[in-house]
């Protein structure tokens, strides 16, 4: 009997994982939601030289993305309703309310609800040479959601994605929002970025903290 397990699987993969090297790679039943799928079907975790430029350059758009960013803050918990978005609100109306620029990124893509807690939750974004343009409900305040992706009418509408596609919309957010301060000057940047995360622990932690680290080293995390 072959055991198709891998002994040396990447960082957050699924139990069962056949290995980076596999010909299944990011095809096997194992392969399905993990945050690494997309990386092992396209060959960026082979040791080859284009591999390992695709992952720089990915960290290096992050990185750039991110810095005017002075902190970023990574809110999560072990399971839901115990108020991470509240949290999260209440924290930046505090730092906003003392003069600190500050964004919120909303990464729970399947039950966004930052927008409707900061009252902007009828807005929309649009996009500018600069990347996608936040919502900005004061001016030391800027917040982004996929709830304002999702056309006029719809920010109450379940979002039903598997987790490739989920990682793909965050590492999106994380490369083409524009936090620039409010003041329309990308000089200005934040003081703070506040992440708001889903329920539990899934793709969507994994993926954020592995982009974050990859391209800035280290980030903050309230949790319980």
């Amino acid at each position: 009997m072959t055991n198709d397990k891998s002994e040396n699987p990447p960082e957050g993969a699924n139990e069962g994982c056949v290995g980076p090297q596999s010909s299944n790679a990011g095809k096997a039943s194992a392969c399905e939601g993990c945050p690494n799928q997309k990386a092992c079907s396209t060959g960026q975790f082979s040791s080859s030289p284009e591999a390992q430029a695709a992952k720089d350059m990915e960290h290096e758009n992050i990185r750039t993305a991110l810095s005017n960013i002075r902190h970023v803050i990574l809110i999560l918990s072990g399971k839901g309703g115990v108020g991470k978005s509240t949290v999260c609100c209440q924290l930046a109306h505090t730092l906003a309310s003392r003069g600190y620029g500050v964004g919120v990124l909303d990464v729970d893509i399947c039950g966004p609800s930052v927008a409707r807690m900061l009252g902007c939750n009828n807005a929309t974004v649009h996009k500018s040479g600069s990347g996608w343009m936040p919502v900005y409900p004061n001016p030391n305040l800027a917040v982004m959601s996929i709830s304002f992706l999702l056309g006029e009418n719809q920010q109450d509408s379940a979002v039903v994605w598997r987790g490739p596609r989920k990682n793909g919309m965050i590492k999106q957010f994380l490369t083409e929002t524009c936090w620039d301060g409010g003041g329309g000057n990308e000089e200005d940047g934040l003081d703070y970025l506040i992440i708001d995360t889903p329920p539990g622990t899934s793709d969507e932690h994994i993926s954020t903290v592995q982009y974050l680290q990859g391209a800035l080293g280290s980030i903050d995390a309230l949790g319980d």
